[in-house]
């Protein structure tokens, strides 16, 4: 895990939550926009990144658009499990660069900023349930 998303999640971990479903799934679309646009901008200097912001934009837009909460469509998964598969499409964007061997270019830093927001953003989502007195004797 890069630096940055770790530092994203030790901080927000135990944060009041405060960012609404709604507001979630709005942010949600900024992110995919923003994998997207920076997938066309990569495109020319270095394909590995373009195709890894590609690949992350695909898989934020299924999580939501599979998600039931005020920007999904299909409503397949629950908000809970929408929640739990941001945590892995953060740990999947932290690790692109190392997968796809670009490691050591300037690109590297979108997706470790990506990811650490993505943990921040996930971290501080209400999700409408409480949590339960293992989580909460887990976290003290």
């Amino acid at each position: 895990m890069p630096f940055s998303t770790a530092v994203s999640d030790a901080v927000t971990r135990r944060a009041p939550k405060f960012i609404s479903p709604k507001v979630h799934a709005v942010i949600d679309y900024a992110m995919i926009g923003a994998f997207f646009v920076t997938g066309a901008l990569f495109w020319r200097r270095n394909r590995r990144a373009a195709i890894s912001a590609l690949l992350c934009g695909g898989a934020e837009l299924t999580n939501t658009l599979l998600t039931d909460y005020p920007g999904g469509v299909v409503q397949a998964i629950s908000f809970p499990l929408h929640r739990k598969i941001d945590f892995g499409l953060a740990a999947m964007t932290a690790t692109m660069p190392e997968f796809m061997s670009f490691h050591h270019h300037p690109e590297k830093k979108f997706f470790g900023t990506q990811a650490a927001v993505i943990t921040g953003v996930t971290n501080l989502t209400n999700t409408g349930h409480r949590r339960r007195v293992s989580e909460k004797r887990r976290a003290a």
